[in-house]
Order: structure tokens, then sequence, then C-alpha cells
């Protein structure tokens, strides 16, 4: 098996023992066997892995993304993990995106004031405009998101 394969079935099987085995089979539809050969590292199961959709459903449930951080990593892309999930999924929509978006922006901007103010962004302030801009781009990509739902 290749090194990219064993890595992400190592990460799988973090993935399915973080939500635990029963729970699961539950989000997936897979059996305890089905989920075992995801990521046995036995030769006849090399070429098995993990649907993206059963993924995506454990994702949901885990306390880490496993398996999306291990591709990331494969690509050398850093990925930045919000644990902040929200109480109730948005069902305001697009409007309602809208005017998260417009707060957020006014947001980004008076800490982009406030660090300017003296002419020099410093460590702290950058970080602070990153943490903005991410929460920026998060308000679009959940308005992204609604728009498509509205779409189909």
């Amino acid at each position: 098996m290749s090194k990219v394969g064993s890595y992400l079935k190592k990460h799988t099987e973090a993935l399915v023992k973080d939500v635990g085995i029963e729970p699961a089979c539950e989000l997936t539809g897979k059996s305890k066997a089905t989920l075992g050969r995801y990521y046995s590292d036995h030769e006849e199961h090399s070429d098995r892995f993990i649907p993206i959709d059963a993924v995506a459903a454990l994702e949901e449930a885990a306390s880490y993304p496993h398996v999306t951080g291990a591709l990331a990593e494969l690509k050398g892309i850093e990925l930045t993990f919000n644990g902040s999930r929200r109480n109730t999924d948005s069902e305001g929509g697009v409007n309602s995106d809208v005017i998260a978006l417009s707060q957020r922006f006014a947001m980004l901007m008076a800490e982009y004031q406030q660090s300017i103010e003296d002419g020099i962004i410093t460590v702290n302030e950058a970080k602070r405009l990153l943490r903005e801009t991410t929460q920026l781009q998060q308000v679009l990509i959940d308005m992204k998101l609604h728009l498509e739902e509205e779409a189909n």
C-alpha cells in the first residue's frame, strides 16, 4: 500500500473512533465490517477507501475533521479549525446572510481603522484582522450555500 493510502486509512480510523463505531454505522449507513475495511491496512483492502459523503457525515459529528485535515496536509494546505458551532442552522437564508455580511465587514473595517491609526500594523493587529477576515469568509461561504440551495 502506498504511504498516502496508509496515511489516509490511519486518519479514517481516527475519525471513526472519534465518532464511535456504532454512531458511525448509523451516520453512514455502513456496517462495522465495511467501516473496518475502509481503515484496514491488510493487503486485500488496500484499494478500499471511505466515500466522501461518509466522511462529511462523520466529520460533522466528530470533534475534528480528521480526513479533511489529512488531505489538506498531503497537499501542503494549512487549515484553520473553527471549533465554534452554531446552536441552530441559519434559517434566514440569503437575506440574513447579507445582514451578517455587512456586520462582519463593518467589524473588519473598524478593526482595520484601529490597527492603521498609528501607521503600523503590529503582529497582534494583523492576527485580529486575519480573524475578522476569516469570519467574513465564513459568512460568504454560508451565503454561497444558501444561494445554491435556492437555485435547486
